[in-house]
Formats: C-alpha cells, sequence, structure tokens
C-alpha cells in the first residue's frame, strides 16, 4: 500500500516540473545519493586578499602561490625525497610555467628525462590537490584537450609489481613527449593545480590606486574560476568614473596625477589626456604650482623629464580647483548629505590670503586659481565645463573600463556573507557607545547596519544601470561620491577627506581625518559579536574579515581583533603604505582545518622570482584551529544543496504515492 502523501497544489506543479529532469524515483534517488556524497567532501580552501592598489605583479604571485599554499602542498608531498632547490623550482614552474620553462630548456641538457620525472612530480602533485573535489568536478577543471589524459593519469595507480599499469602510465607520458606536446601539457597541468589548490578567491575591496596596472589585475580576476569582490573606495571612485560622475572622474584624475600614476589611465584603458595638459598649459602656464607637485617613486626618477614633471603639476592643480567646484556644487545638490561645513571655496579671503575653517582662521599657502570667480567660486568657467565634459566621455567610451566595471558590478557589493564569514571593505559605522549610526539619506530614513548597507548596495547600481541623464542615474552618482568621501560611510569610514586643507592651509590640525568610531571599538569581542549578530552570524567560528586601514605590524599591531573574531587583512600591498606597515601586505587562508593568516614581505619582482625561484617571503599563523573537518554540508553550498535534496526526496515520495506518475522512455 503506497504511503499517503499530501502536497500543496503550488508545490505539486513545482515537483512536475522537477519531474522533467528526473522522470524516474531511480534517477531522482541516484541523484540524492551524488548530492549527498558531495556534502560529506571536506570545504573547499578560501583564499582572501584585500588592498593590492594596483600592485599586479605582487597580487600575481600571490594569486599564483594560493598564499603558500601550492608550496605546502609541495613539501608535504615530496619534502623528504626531494631536495630544496628542486622543489623551489617545481614551485617556480608551476607559479610561472612558460617563463620558467624557457629557462630550464636553455639550461637542461636532457629535457625527455626532465619532462618524465617532473611530470611524475605534478600528477602526483594534482592528486593531492584534488583529493577534496569529485572526479565530475575536477574533471571540469580540466582543459578540454587534455582531459581524459590527465584524468586517466591522475587515477591510474600502481604498485611495484604492477607492471602492466606502470607501462601504461609511463606510455601515456612518453607519447606526450614524443609528439612535442610536453610543454604545452605541462603548462596546463600547472594550470589544473593552481586552479584546484583555492575553491574560491574572495578580494576584500580596493584593486585601484597607486599600482600601475589595475586593469592588469581585473583581467586576471575575470579570468579566475570563481571570485567575489567586495567594493573598496579606490574602486567606487572608478566604477563612478565610469558611469559618468564629472566629480569622480575629476577625483581619479586627482589622484593619479598626484602619484604620477597615469599608465593606468593612458595604457590600461587608452583614454587621452591631451585635453587636460592643452587645458593646464594654457590657464596655469603661470600660476604657482608649488603645491601640486607630483610625487616621483625613487625608480622612476631618471625616466621623468623637469618639463614632464612641470606639466603634470600643472595638470594637477588645474583638475583639483575643478575636483573643488563640482565637490561644491554636489554638496549643496544635497543637503542630506550634511556636509556644508565642507564648502571651503566661499569661505577664502582673497585679500588676506586666509580661509576659515570650522570657525577658524588660518593663512593659505597658495591662492592663486585663475579659474575661481570669487563672487561665484563653484561655477565652472566654460572651458573648465567643456574639458571636464571631454574627459568624462573617454571614461564612458572606454571599452575597456566598461567591462570591467560590469565585472565589479556583476561581482561585487558592499559586503558578503560567505560560509559563515561577513567580508567588507570598510566599516560599519558606530557612535562611540558601540551603537550602530543611522543615516537618513537619498530617500532612506534613518537605517543603520545591514539595512543601511543593503540600501546603499541598490543606490550604488543606480549610477551605472539607471538611464544615462535620468534623475535617479544622477542620484546613484551623487552617492557613490558620498560612498567614497561623506562623513562616516562605510567605505570611508572617517569624518571628513582634508585634500584640499593639506595643499592650501600648513596647520596640520587641519588635515584630521577622524576615524568612525568602528576602528576603535572593533578591539572589543562583544562589539564584533554584535555586528555579527547584526547580519545573522552566531556560532565560534563566525568571523568578520576587513580590509582599507593598514596594519603597522612594525609598531606592533595585530591584524587580529576582537578576541580573534575580526580580522584586517590590508597590510601594505602599496607600495607607499610599507614604510609605515612595515609589510608587504596580509592575506587569509580558509581550509577545511583552519584559519591561517600570512603576512607578506615585499615582492622582489616577476624577473628575480623566476630566475632565482624567489618566494615572497611570508611568515603564516593558525589563528584558528578547527575542532572537526569542515565539510560541505557545513557550507553555503552544502544547505543549497540540503535544499535539493529535500526537493527531491518530495519527488521521490509523490511518485510512490501516485501524485505525479513516472516517465519511461520506451
Amino acid at each position: 500500500m503506497k504511503p499517503t502523501v499530501t502536497f500543496s497544489p503550488e508545490r505539486l506543479e513545482y515537483l512536475k516540473l522537477l519531474a522533467r529532469q528526473y522522470p524516474t524515483v531511480q534517477s531522482a534517488s541516484t541523484e540524492i545519493i551524488n548530492l549527498r556524497a558531495i556534502q560529506n567532501l571536506p570545504k573547499g580552501t578560501e583564499h582572501f586578499i584585500s588592498d593590492v592598489h594596483g600592485e599586479y605583479e605582487a597580487f600575481q604571485h600571490i594569486l599564483n602561490s594560493a598564499s603558500g599554499v601550492v608550496r605546502v602542498k609541495i613539501d608535504e608531498l615530496l619534502g623528504t625525497t626531494v631536495p630544496r632547490s628542486d622543489r623551489d623550482q617545481l614551485a617556480t614552474l608551476i607559479y610561472y610555467p612558460e617563463e620558467k620553462l624557457e629557462e630550464i630548456e636553455r639550461e637542461t641538457e636532457d629535457m625527455r628525462e626532465w619532462y618524465r620525472i617532473t611530470f611524475h612530480r605534478l600528477i602526483d602533485l594534482c592528486c593531492l590537490v584534488s583529493a577534496k573535489y569529485t572526479r565530475s568536478k575536477v574533471r571540469k577543471a580540466m582543459p578540454k584537450e587534455y582531459a581524459y589524459i590527465i584524468d586517466e593519469l591522475i587515477h591510474t595507480h600502481y604498485e611495484k609489481n604492477e607492471a602492466d599499469k606502470r607501462d601504461y602510465y609511463e606510455n601515456i607520458i612518453s607519447t606526450i613527449i614524443d609528439l612535442d606536446r610536453a610543454s604545452n601539457f605541462l603548462i596546463q597541468l600547472c594550470a589544473l593545480i593552481k586552479r584546484l589548490a583555492v575553491d574560491h578567491l574572495h578580494l576584500v575591496g580596493d584593486i585601484f590606486d597607486r599600482g600601475p596596472g589595475a586593469d592588469v589585475i581585473i583581467d586576471s580576476l575575470m579570468a579566475y574560476h570563481s571570485v567575489d569582490i567586495q567594493w573598496g573606495n579606490h574602486d567606487i571612485l572608478w566604477m563612478g568614473a565610469a558611469s559618468g560622475s564629472r566629480t569622480l572622474v575629476a577625483t581619479v584624475l586627482v589622484n593619479s596625477l598626484r602619484y604620477n600614476n597615469l599608465e593606468t589611465i593612458e595604457t590600461g584603458y587608452g583614454i587621452s589626456l591631451r585635453p587636460l595638459s592643452v587645458f593646464a598649459d594654457e590657464f596655469y602656464r603661470h600660476c604657482d604650482i608649488s603645491r601640486f607637485e607630483v610625487k616621483i617613486a625613487k625608480e622612476d626618477e631618471d625616466k621623468t623629464t623637469d618639463r614632464d614633471r612641470l606639466l603634470c603639476a600643472r595638470m594637477h592643480k588645474a583638475i583639483s580647483m575643478i575636483l573643488f567646484k563640482l565637490e561644491g556644487q554636489k554638496i549643496q545638490r544635497n543637503p542630506d548629505f550634511l556636509m556644508a561645513d565642507r564648502l571651503l571655496l566661499d569661505k577664502i579671503d582673497y585679500e588676506a590670503k586666509t580661509i576659515t575653517i570650522d570657525g577658524v582662521t588660518h593663512p593659505m599657502l597658495d591662492t592663486d586659481f585663475p579659474t575661481v570667480n570669487p563672487a561665484d567660486p563653484y561655477a565652472l568657467t566654460p572651458e573648465e565645463d567643456t574639458l571636464i565634459n571631454t574627459l568624462t566621455r573617454s571614461f564612458r567610451h572606454s571599452e575597456k573600463l566598461q567591462r570591467h566595471v560590469r565585472f565589479l558590478y556583476s561581482k561585487g557589493s558592499l559586503y558578503r556573507i560567505y560560509n559563515g564569514n561577513l567580508l567588507f571593505h570598510g566599516c560599519i559605522p558606530m557612535h562611540e557607545d558601540g551603537s550602530l549610526m543611522r543615516f537618513s539619506i537619498m530617500g532612506c530614513d534613518s537605517l543603520s547596519g545591514r539595512k543601511f548597507l543593503d540600501y546603499a548596495d541598490q543606490l550604488a547600481r543606480r549610477a551605472y544601470y539607471n538611464k544615462v541623464g535620468s534623475p535617479e542615474r544622477q542620484q546613484g552618482m551623487d552617492f557613490l561620491w558620498w560612498l567614497w568621501a561623506g562623513r562616516n560611510s562605510p567605505i570611508f569610514g572617517r569624518d571628513r577627506m582634508t585634500t584640499f586643507e593639506r595643499r592650501f592651509v600648513a596647520d596640520e590640525s587641519t588635515w584630521a581625518e577622524t576615524k568612525n568610531a568602528y576602528y576603535r571599538l572593533y578591539n572589543d569581542p562583544a562589539v564584533c559579536e554584535g555586528i555579527l549578530k547584526e547580519f545573522g552570524l552566531e556560532g565560534s567560528h563566525c568571523h568578520i574579515i576587513n580590509g582599507h586601514v593598514p596594519v603597522k605590524s612594525k609598531k606592533g599591531e595585530s591584524p587580529v581583533k576582537g578576541g580573534g573574531k575580526l580580522v584586517v587583512i590590508d597590510g601594505g600591498f602599496c607600495k607607499a603604505y610599507q614604510k609605515t606597515t612595515g609589510i608587504a601586505g596580509y592575506t587569509l587562508i580558509y581550509s577545511s582545518n583552519y584559519f591561517r593568516l600570512v603576512a607578506h614581505e615585499p615582492f622582489v619582482g616577476k624577473a628575480a622570482a623566476i630566475h632565482k625561484n624567489w618566494d615572497i617571503a611570508s611568515t603564516s599563523q593558525v589563528f584558528e584551529r578547527l575542532e572537526s573537518r569542515a565539510m560541505i554540508r557545513q557550507t553555503d553550498i552544502g544547505q543549497r544543496l540540503q535544499g535539493q535534496i529535500d526537493e527531491l526526496v518530495d519527488l521521490v515520495a509523490a511518485f510512490r504515492s501516485g501524485a505525479i506518475v513516472e516517465s519511461h522512455k520506451t
């Protein structure tokens, strides 16, 4: 007698649709078995990186090495049988297979024997890094042209006395070498090892800034197998520029000129700065530009002429004055930003050469502003208006930039909850008493915490996806600027941005940018637990993963806060920050066994890494070990799989009760 099972009409309709995919008890049961088997595999390794700031060579090396995961696997497999020098070479080969292979071919007499030995090692390494995945998932990760061969080699195991299997294995390798496919096969094997070493990558903000290769980094991320991004303030800046915000276009240019970092703009995205150079040469040729000298990196000093520096300084001042005007217009247009105190151009006394800030009068270091009308200081001149419109069109019409920003929107968000961890770049705005800061801005009424970030995420998308010229798009672009520089914005996290004061006021007390209380309170475990609870996370292995503020390691500051509940992984990828931090970045590994924090020394450069087999010098610390191995059933994916299992169990019950009839092919 069939069991009595009843389903709601809606549920029954859904199960009928599911039955098209699984038309029999057997097919549904087989899938349940498959899904439960997957749930009982160890969770994949997660890799967390933050604040790379355009430093593409160091980023690529850390991506290739998976912050030491690849080297750990090599040592685990070969540490007792293969010399250190050979393991160093093998690691470099995996990181940079094409370049390293060229060098090895020049220096090795018997490449056939070298290939034979190396293939054995690489295949054994493939076996090791693929152990926690299903055979199906590993097969999908393999290069199509070699999938069958690699699958055979990985799963062909033989003992010393099994000559047939050994010959089969060796014949495959010999054939690859005989057909002159060894180099190509090796490159694909190395790519597969890197692909399997890390299951998912989290980029916790700030791809852009002072380094020259943000576009190269995004190309790498777009090719990566599984990634999410939490927007940083510098990412928001470029997203706004690509959306058509004149203010954020001007900000990108000011930042890039300040640090002589024009490569991303001109070479990476093909945006010409000639209109700005012509404008600056005409209107700022005889202007005091001493406050706008460009910072030149030591290694670039010989590449830059005095004429180049002079022109860059003129361009820097010209676009800065446009920026100060546009920011003023934005503040005036949005009184709910509550930033009227940041309107400074109208506080200048040109005769006395002073400015009044927060009721205090300060001498000005520079009042030579040929394009500013003291009677209407926030109005652009016709020439400035034409210039910024031209530059903004160039940003909007850069095909590569638009493609990259679409990727940032599709893979990114202000925060992410993933496998029990809360990821965001900046902060959760708080008051000194630990209460969440509330915002009434852009149509929202007194939102805080998660609700405000959800609303902010929606507004940020309006800037790019609403119709060009619409009020909604303008509102979104204004909001992106607020995220970049607004008081206590969740990705800026300070009370003000004092670019104006740093250029024109000698009194350094006016330069202060007070951090939000979050950055003092996050040392308290109770505060961190409260934030996690706000986002629906509770449990001993839930953490906040944070970037944005470099950790001053050389002063003894720890990246682990709140009794281990919060980890800051901005340690200073950017070369400009490394004197302050003392290191060159933190990254985090979350495996099925532990959380491991990795501190990296400055990268020696790709050429030295390849030729001398130098890795990034790193120290790692397992700051939390799991009581038992984490399985997929305990992850977000595992929960989704459980939902599918529950649906299939209902489908089997519907078949067996007669509510749905099996469909057998005849």
